[in-house]
C-alpha cells in the first residue's frame, strides 16, 4: 500500500474512532468516516492482545495486502481503519480478503467495476 494512501496521525484515527461507523468481523474491526480530501487514506492497527510483535506486524500486513486488492476501487473521500482480531492470524488469506471485500460493500465503500470505469472516464 503507498504510503500516500495510509492514515498516519493520532488526531485522524481518534477523529475516526470517535465519528465514524464501525463493523465488527470475526477478523478485523471495520471503522470509517468521510474526509475533506479526494482520496482515500487507510489505517491499519493491531493491538498487544494479538499476541507479540512478530504477531502484530504479520497481522498488520496481512490486512495491508488483502486491502491492496481493493485500493484502486475504494470510494474516494473515506478515512478506513482496520484492526486486526485474534482469528486473523491463522485464517486463510482468501477468506480474510473476501471477507474484507463484502464489508466494504456492505458500507459502499468499494465502487464497482461499472463505476470506476465511468467515474474516470467522466473526469476527462
Amino acid at each position: 500500500m503507498d504510503r500516500s494512501n495510509r492514515l498516519k496521525k493520532s488526531s485522524d484515527f481518534q477523529r475516526v474512532r470517535k465519528t465514524g461507523k464501525a463493523q465488527a468481523h470475526p477478523f478485523f474491526v471495520l471503522i470509517y468516516a468521510p474526509n475533506s480530501s479526494s482520496q482515500t487514506h487507510i489505517g491499519v492497527v493491531a493491538s498487544r492482545s494479538l499476541g507479540n510483535a512478530v504477531k502484530r506486524n504479520r497481522a498488520k500486513r496481512r490486512l495491508r495486502a488483502s486491502i491492496q486488492l481493493y485500493l484502486s476501487n475504494l470510494t474516494p473521500g473515506f478515512d478506513i481503519i482496520l484492526i486486526a482480531r485474534k482469528p486473523l492470524l491463522n485464517a486463510q488469506f482468501e477468506l480474510l480478503s473476501k471477507s474484507l471485500e463484502n464489508a466494504l460493500r456492505a458500507h459502499h465503500l468499494v465502487m464497482d467495476k461499472y463505476d470506476a470505469c465511468h467515474s474516470n472516464t467522466s473526469n476527462a
